[in-house]
């Protein structure tokens, strides 16, 4: 997935090489360990087939002003589920548990001004727009939802 340039386009521009993948995996095992919070595979239900990720993380990013310390949601779906609802129910669905489980924690969510559609998908799930910043050079979005 992370290979893909439609993946990527509005997540660092540029497709993952299988090297990079094997440690974003490997992060993201991590951030259980460490965090307590972390990154789940999306399934299609009908057939099992991995179609995405979702999940929380604190990548101490360097950005103003500063998410440190809050859950941070990421999503990206294979291009062929985008359009078909995925995000949004997996989106609920992680957010439900981040409310049953880390009590009292606001989260963020950073996504470049031209992804229309993680914007849509935001804004449908609670999260409003706080701040228009700059990281890693780029324009960014950031969205907030505030401790259910």
């Amino acid at each position: 997935m992370w290979g893909d340039p439609e993946i990527t386009r509005y997540i660092g521009g540029t497709p993952s090489t299988p090297a990079q993948s094997w440690s974003r995996i490997l992060i993201y095992g991590g951030l259980w360990l460490q965090l307590g919070y972390g990154y789940w595979a999306v399934e299609e239900k009908s057939t099992g087939e991995f179609v995405g990720e979702i999940g929380f993380a604190d990548f101490k990013r360097e950005l103003t002003p500063s998410i440190e310390g809050r859950p941070e949601l990421g999503w990206a779906l294979v291009s062929s589920a985008h359009g078909r609802g995925y995000a949004t129910e997996a989106t609920r669905a992680a957010l439900a548990w981040l409310d049953a489980n880390l009590k009292g924690l606001s989260s963020v969510c950073l996504i470049h001004p031209e992804n229309k559609a993680s914007i849509r998908v935001a804004q449908k799930i609670g999260f409003f727009e706080s701040t228009r910043t700059i990281f890693k050079g780029e324009p960014t979005l950031l969205f907030e939802r505030p401790a259910r």
